[in-house]
């Protein structure tokens, strides 16, 4: 029933009419699972219960409707893949894991074209799969949040006034961010130039011998299923493009992308605003009232976020929001009581 919800939901705000009726068909697919399951559930004397859409679900579409159905398609596809291996052994879902492995393959091919596009795409898919640009984005805010809220917590343990823990929230939020950004940006910049050299070494290698370079990329594709005239034929017709053959042997050999090899500077960016965006939410409310209503609203705007954060972090887990939210809050929570143990020691034995 999620995945009818789901699917439906995708297909409503799916701007492409063909992308559009495949979300439908995927739909109607989850439809005769439903009819199948209810069925069984009826003949055994147990009631089918009421379906309500799921907390995960709803937040699928939230984010389907921020940024597009393709950024949650990686998303999708690892619900599908979690449902073939749950379905597999059941003696009463025989048929259904086929289906879900099918489904999860036209998510693929949604995401990334059918043919010999999907091929150059494919190795591509399982590296970044699993919506890892949200997953970044809301680990960086996970990080920005748990360790100024515990700084901020600290602070407070020690007794410390409300403008002194503003100004080391300040401090914790900007040396944070400075320290995430230039990690990436180090990183980033390490991981393009090792990705850079990989490529023009497969560039020298198809220089010299175009006809090795063909065979391998034959092989390869016949390893991916493709018949080996129609194997043979394509990688022909691909190594006569030098451009066309670079692309498709980092792709297929490296597993590069070369046309997303990653920005520094962007990731850079992006780090320093995630983790600003979550460590900004504990010292807030030190811009606008003091003392213990303060700390009060900080450490509840805090918990929010906390458990919001995991409710969000369930998309890629088996556990459903409520639990997963618990379980960061109590996490969160955890850090900052220690911190705070910390700071109060730390507060009586310098104070005295």
């Amino acid at each position: 029933m999620d995945g009818i919800a789901l699917y439906r939901t995708l297909a409503s705000l799916e701007k492409d009419s063909k992308r559009a009726a495949v979300f439908e068909q995927l739909a109607r697919a989850e439809e005769r699972h439903a009819k199948r399951w209810a069925g069984l559930l009826r003949s055994s004397g147990a009631p089918v219960p009421d379906y309500a859409t799921s907390a995960r679900i709803k937040m699928l579409g939230f984010f389907a409707r921020l940024f597009g159905t393709e950024r949650v398609l990686p998303i999708v596809s690892g619900i599908e893949s979690r449902d073939e291996n749950r379905y597999a052994g059941q003696p009463e879902a025989v048929g259904l894991p086929e289906e879900e492995k099918a489904h999860r393959q036209t998510l693929e091919n949604l995401q990334h074209g059918t043919g010999a596009q999907a091929i150059m795409h494919r190795e591509a898919w399982h590296r970044t799969g699993r919506g890892g640009t949200l997953r970044a984005a809301v680990f960086g805010i996970n990080d920005g949040l748990v360790s100024n809220f515990s700084l901020v917590m600290g602070f407070a343990g020690a007794l410390a006034s409300s403008a002194y823990i503003l100004l080391a929230g300040i401090a914790g939020l900007l040396a944070g961010a400075f320290s995430m950004a230039a990690g990436e940006f180090v990183s980033m910049s390490a991981q393009r130039e090792l990705f850079e050299k990989q490529i023009a070494l497969e560039k020298d290698e198809l220089i010299a011998d175009p006809k090795e370079e063909e065979e391998e990329l034959a092989l390869l594709y016949q390893a991916k299923g493709i018949p080996k005239a129609e194997a043979a034929d394509l990688a022909r017709r691909m190594i006569a493009r030098p451009e066309t053959a670079l692309d498709a042997l980092a792709r297929e050999e490296l597993g590069l992308d070369p046309s997303e090899l990653g920005s520094p500077w962007a990731a850079a960016f992006s780090s320093f605003l995630a983790f600003v965006a979550g460590a900004i939410v504990p010292v807030a409310p030190f811009f606008f009232i003091d003392g213990k209503s303060a700390l009060v609203a900080s450490a509840g705007v805090s918990s929010l976020m906390l458990f919001g954060i995991g409710a969000v972090l369930s998309l890629f887990t088996a556990r459903g929001p409520f639990a997963s939210g618990f379980r960061m809050l109590a996490i969160g929570l955890l850090a900052s009581a220690i911190t705070y143990g910390v700071g109060a020691m730390l507060g009586v034995s310098m104070g005295g």
